[in-house]
């Protein structure tokens, strides 16, 4: 195996664009790979360009006819059908649709394929975690649902347990969906509660299909307002143990910037740092818990577009390629620079938020009147005792 990881990046993927009303402005993910750029991590991996998804690999996940109706959209915008959640305020359609997210999905699936056959120990794909995406419908900013797409190419190729875990501000609704049935998939999404936000699922209820599979969807509904003490607390409740017991053979992250508490669309109080401390933390859990360290990591939501997103994966990146960007380090000039002739908003001068994030291990003991931790023991009741664990 190559020691040096994989960032999947193509300039297409910036098409992903729609409009400038529009919350997800592709411009994220142009400064974001500017970032990796400035700070040099371009040349401590081996960037590809993915194939994009073709009609046999979007069927592992998605309908014949959702395909084709994306198609149509993607080469007539004014003639969507939003019987598949096409052409609607959240997933407008616009030209080169299809192109675009089957670009975004041939980056997730072409990770999955080269961390699967020893090519790489880890891969990262920041444009990707579109986590929404259902078999026969567009939902939630989402065309295609790379996630799914990049476990299923790995069953196809003979994996027989993948983890999925999801720290994005909302919960995983099409991941957990695609998989609902087949024990050999783990999804374990932690995001804020569904009763509070998009999109109304994730209760800790929600523990996958019947027979074998039940027990193998996990989600932990967390209190708004949560900050980095409690989300760091509920991670390390739930992840690290059901992964011991799991044992991956390949572990799939979704990193959504979304948790941010300068995030407009949400309302958790996480900081980058802690967002740092869970990306590495995936890692780590990679390397202490699957085969070789399989580890694909994607990125999701997030909104603040200049603040947050582009230092968030930029640690992502450092982290999956073993050489972390300092939280302390000064941010390139010529990086600002492009912050401010693209989006004429003044850029972060640092790597972090300058928090320390601290938590209390689950071990120490809980608190039955906190609303975090009646948050984690309400998804350690319900999913632990189904995989043999205590809750």
């Amino acid at each position: 195996m190559s020691g040096r990881a994989l960032l999947m990046w193509d300039e297409a993927v910036t098409k992903y664009d729609f409009g400038a009303s529009h919350p997800m402005d592709p411009v994220r993910l142009a400064l974001t790979m500017a970032l990796v750029r400035a700070y040099g991590l371009d040349r401590e991996v081996d960037v590809v360009a993915g194939r994009p998804a073709g009609e046999s690999t979007l069927r592992l996940v998605h309908r014949e006819d959702y395909v084709a109706a994306v198609r149509s959209a993607s080469g007539n915008p004014g003639a969507a059908d939003q019987a598949y959640g096409l052409g609607t305020t959240d997933d407008p359609a616009f030209a080169g649709m299809h192109e675009v997210s089957a670009t975004i999905a041939g980056q997730s699936v072409g990770a999955a394929e080269a961390v699967w056959r020893g090519e790489a120990p880890h891969a990262v794909n920041f444009a990707g975690g579109l986590h929404h995406a259902m078999p026969g419908a567009a939902s939630g900013f989402c065309i295609y649902n790379d996630a799914s797409l990049a476990i299923a190419r790995l069953l196809e190729l003979g994996a027989e347990r993948v983890a999925y875990v999801d720290v994005d501000v909302h919960h995983g609704d099409g991941v957990q969906a695609a998989f609902w049935d087949d024990p050999r998939v783990l999804t374990i999404s932690l995001h804020e509660h569904p009763r509070m936000l998009f999109p109304g699922t994730g209760w800790p209820e929600e523990t996958g299909g019947q027979g074998e599979a039940e027990g193998s969807a996990v989600n932990v509904a967390l209190p708004a307002g949560t900050g980095d003490e409690g989300w760091l607390r509920a991670f390390h409740a739930v992840v690290p143990e059901l992964l011991a017991d799991f044992r991956p053979q390949v572990l799939v992250t979704q990193h959504g910037a979304d948790t941010h508490f300068e995030d407009p669309l949400a309302h958790l109080a996480v900081s980058l740092d802690a967002q740092r401390l869970v990306q590495e933390a995936c890692h780590v859990l990679a390397h202490e818990h699957v085969e070789d360290g399989r580890w694909v990591a994607l990125g999701g939501g997030g909104y603040a577009v200049v603040d947050v997103v582009p230092r968030s994966w930029t640690h992502l990146v450092g982290i999956a390629a073993h050489a972390p960007v300092d939280p302390e380090s000064v941010i390139p000039s010529s990086w600002r620079d492009e912050v401010y002739a693209r989006t004429r908003q003044l850029g972060p001068g640092r790597m972090t938020d300058g928090r320390t994030p601290t938590w209390r291990s689950w071990e120490d003991g809980y608190d039955p009147a906190d609303r975090l931790d009646q948050a984690v023991l309400a998804t350690r009741r319900a999913v632990f005792p189904l995989r043999g664990l205590l809750p």
